[in-house]
């Protein structure tokens, strides 16, 4: 099989002032130390393997008292130079949102400002000609039909149903345009249904590497990062032809975060996709 990487355009936040603070999902114990120095350097790590591959690293600056603006794709979804901004169900996190919605502007994005509880590419992965977008949790069911009407794209519901997967790049990543990998276990059963139908060959994750965050993977088509301990998900990758590259978050997983989750891709028209 012979798989084409295309070059991306990323946006990232250094984790300066990565904490744990308070728990707003499964995988958050505030009484649990946190080594901020080795978030940092984990970071620098994963933005260091995206540049190696050819891709572009832009940056935002942290913020104190956010401690998970680390996570850039909780701040908006971005494709075809159209940039949403996000609105998140947590207060806590809640000053991230115009942070990254000046980002946007900033760099010449056409704006759109949500309805509804939205935490970006979280809960929405453009998947070739769809966007999937996730619910049950963060994003509420109805911003699915605004992002419709902003990006034009047909959007399909995900309902996830596992607390510990509480955005939908926790529980599927997208690996092209015709092929995804996700834990069935994280969706509904009628989720389940539609993934199959949509993605008959998609890769299944055990539970064992969907624990690690081994779903939380970025793809740029041939390469995929993915958590290095997400060791039996990387082998069924490599399988089908992926090439992976294993990175250590360990310390963000703390909060519930990987590869994905610090990655937002900023697609700024067809052509670059």
């Amino acid at each position: 099989m012979t798989m084409d990487a295309t070059r991306q355009r990323f946006l990232m936040c250094r984790p300066t002032y990565f904490a744990v603070d308070y728990a707003i999902n499964p995988w958050m114990d505030p009484t649990a130390p946190v080594d901020t120095d080795l978030a940092v350097r984990q970071w620098e790590r994963l933005r260091q393997v995206y540049r190696d591959l050819g891709h572009t690293v832009e940056e935002i600056a942290p913020l104190p008292g956010l401690p998970d603006m680390v996570f850039a794709a909780n701040g908006g979804t971005v494709i075809d130079g159209k940039a949403m901004a996000v609105q998140f169900r947590d207060p806590q996190r809640a000053d991230e949102a115009p942070a990254y919605r000046a980002w946007f502007e900033a760099a010449g994005f056409e704006m759109y400002d949500p309805k509804h509880v939205n935490e970006g590419e979280g809960d929405i992965l453009l998947a070739g000609d769809h966007l999937l977008a996730g619910t049950g949790f963060r994003t509420a069911h109805a911003a699915h039909a605004q992002l419709q009407e902003v990006f034009g794209y047909p959007v399909i519901t995900m309902q996830l149903v596992d607390p510990r997967f509480y955005h939908l790049d926790t529980a599927l990543t997208v690996l092209d345009e015709q092929t995804v990998a996700y834990l069935p276990e994280a969706f509904s059963a009628g989720s389940q249904a539609v993934l199959r139908r949509l993605f008959p060959d998609a890769v299944h994750a055990s539970m064992a590497d969907a624990e690690v965050l081994g779903l939380n993977a970025v793809s740029d088509g041939r390469h995929v990062v993915l958590p290095a301990q997400a060791t039996g998900l990387a082998a069924q990758l490599r399988d089908r032809g992926y090439q992976t590259i294993g990175v250590d978050l360990s310390e963000l997983r703390k909060a519930g975060g990987g590869p994905k989750c610090c990655t937002l891709r900023l697609r700024q028209g067809k052509a670059s996709q």
